[in-house]
């Protein structure tokens, strides 16, 4: 994104300040107290983290500028929401904030035709995601999400996933400087479908021998459709640490498939 950094939004993001966990969290403390001068601190020591997010759509052609306008929407509402009381560092709950108002402006700006039925259930999910890390400072979990409105879990991740930006075949999958997986390379042919199913059949046993916590970020990124960020706020630990932990399992059951 180097080549952004000092046009978006005609910000010279190249020279901002970010400030520490701790330092947010005493201006927090103080704006909630009654110091709302403090804001505009807040939001310039903290537009880092909408950079982070929306590095994420950089290769989607979508207008950054409006993404970071956008984004800086959720920043402050993450600042006028944080909940002091609970124990998460502030960019755990403002990530997920930032990236769920820009995936709904996406969503209400896409040009596929989605029936009502799929954008309500996706909005009404996005806004109790929304809801529920605000009041308990975690993401809730899809089954969660499927018990309260009554639908199949597959539904709820039908919905969300109807909401996503469009995205390129050679959008990539897969990439570590040497090696990149492109959408198009893992889409099937018939003459590969009786060779999906026993690869299928023979990753669904290297799962199995994945330690705990790879299996459960395996299910949740590939299964549940949870992103980096979603599973990093639930197990209280970094994304790059879930990157990394995603990437050895990854790599592992490369070993499974046929």
């Amino acid at each position: 994104m180097a080549q952004y950094k000092v046009t978006i939004t005609g910000v010279d993001t190249s020279r901002l300040q970010a400030l520490s966990g701790n330092e947010t969290l005493q201006l927090l403390k103080r704006y909630q107290d009654g110091e709302r001068e403090l804001k505009d601190t807040l939001v310039t020591g903290n537009l880092k983290l909408v950079l982070s997010v929306v590095n994420k759509f950089q290769k989607r052609n979508e207008n950054l500028d409006d993404l970071f306008q956008i984004g800086t929407i959720g920043l402050l509402k993450a600042i006028d929401n944080f909940d002091l009381s609970q124990d998460v560092r502030f960019s755990t709950y403002a990530v997920p904030m930032i990236e769920g108002e820009i995936r709904r402006y996406l969503r209400d700006n896409s040009f596929l035709r989605v029936s009502r039925q799929i954008k309500d259930l996706a909005y009404k999910s996005l806004k109790e995601k929304e809801r529920y890390l605000n009041e308990y400072g975690k993401s809730i979990e899809i089954e969660e999400l499927a018990a309260k409105f009554n639908v199949e879990p597959y539904k709820i991740i039908e919905s969300l996933e109807a909401t996503n930006p469009i995205i390129s075949l050679s959008e990539p999958l897969y990439n570590d400087f040497n090696e990149s997986l492109e959408l198009f390379d893992v889409i099937p042919t018939e003459a590969d479908s009786d060779k999906k199913f026993i690869t299928n059949l023979s990753l669904k046993d290297g799962i199995t021998k994945l330690n705990d916590m790879e299996r459960q970020i395996i299910q949740k990124r590939y299964f549940e459709g949870r992103s980096q960020i979603e599973i990093a706020s639930e197990f209280n630990i970094s994304q790059a640490q879930v990157s990394r932990l995603e990437k050895s399992a990854l790599e592992f059951l490369k070993k499974f498939v046929i």
